[in-house]
């Protein structure tokens, strides 16, 4: 460089913008490509439902195709792993349940930091779970549950449809606050547990309303009561565990969406924004009542309270019901 020549001060302004372009123009461009959404399970599950629901209205809202990415496998985290270690640029987003903080509390080793290495962007909302039995079991309430458990240590047995699933946790809570010697039997998915329930070969399940709520309406299981802090809009005559028995009983599963660390703040408050209006579509909620989902697209400060509130509550139900994966 000649320092000897005079300034050119509107070659240096002109450097000065482009510097500023890249930046800048990433931050207004986005989404510049199709927008992946990452389910850590197989098709058919509820987030897999979620997700799906969601997509269209959201690709919408973007202008670009929001595509749906299941990649199952090791109770959830290889997915969440593979966003963990995507670019931050909001183009590779994760979809999934409170195992997303769960699992970091029952597995020996896990290749992630559920808080440091993502990015809060919604607490999607919740779906209440129901407490169901074989209709061969001698109870049609929660007290009368507990009462015939208690007269019987070790004659029945839980069903659930994976190790840390939040109808897992519910399960053992129920054992720890109802003082029941109730066995939990894992099943691959929440089908084949059902399918044992009804049979009659487990005595009863907690399960997420969507799954299970079609066996209570065909007459195949007997709901005693939900899990969530409120009665189930689709179940209004069935009573809350807290209202039967176990005050203060608040277990549902709640569904959050999450981009890898260090996603620029306007990316993380756009995604945010579109998927409040998609959770207000009216053919999407439509579809949410219908599976008793509680929507509530809170902003990122939501989810990661529910996250720290959710990791020291089932941190004491792990302890003490000594769950561990290897």
């Amino acid at each position: 460089m000649d320092l000897t020549r005079p300034i050119d001060r509107r070659r240096l302004l002109a450097l000065a913008g482009a510097a500023l372009l890249p930046a800048t123009g990433r931050t207004q461009a986005w989404p510049a490509a199709p927008v992946r959404v990452v389910v850590p399970f197989p098709p058919g599950g509820t987030v897999d439902t979620l997700t799906r629901l969601l997509a269209p209205a959201l690709a919408t809202q973007l202008g670009q195709q929001v595509v749906v990415d299941n990649r199952g496998g090791a109770n959830g985290t290889l997915g969440s792993k593979h966003i963990a270690q995507s670019r931050a640029d909001g183009h590779s987003l994760l979809l999934t349940a409170s195992n997303q903080i769960i699992n970091p509390l029952i597995l020996r080793t896990v290749p992630y930091d559920a808080l440091a290495d993502f990015s809060a962007i919604s607490y999607i909302g919740y779906v209440p779970q129901l407490l169901v039995v074989n209709n061969s079991f001698p109870a049609t309430n929660l007290a009368e549950f507990l009462a015939q458990v208690r007269s019987r240590p070790g004659a029945y047995s839980w069903a659930t449809s994976g190790i840390g699933t939040a109808g897992h946790l519910a399960e053992e809570l129920i054992n720890q606050r109802g003082q029941l010697k109730m066995p939990v039997i894992p099943y691959r998915g929440g089908g084949p547990a059902l399918t044992d329930t009804i049979a009659g070969h487990t005595a009863a399940m907690v399960e997420p309303i969507p799954s299970a709520l079609p066996h209570v309406q065909a007459g195949r299981l007997k709901v005693l009561a939900v899990t969530s802090p409120k009665r189930a809009a689709s179940l209004p005559q069935v009573p809350t565990v807290a209202e039967s028995g176990l005050p203060d009983f608040d277990l549902p599963s709640w569904y959050g969406l999450w981009g890898p660390a260090g996603l620029a703040p306007d990316i993380v408050q756009r995604v945010h924004t579109e998927l409040r209006s998609a959770l207000q579509a009216a053919a999407v909620k439509a579809r949410l009542d219908a599976m008793s989902f509680e929507a509530v697209g809170g902003p990122p400060d939501a989810l990661l309270a529910l996250m720290k509130r959710d990791t020291e509550r089932f941190r004491a139900v792990v302890k003490d019901a000594g769950i561990v994966v290897d």
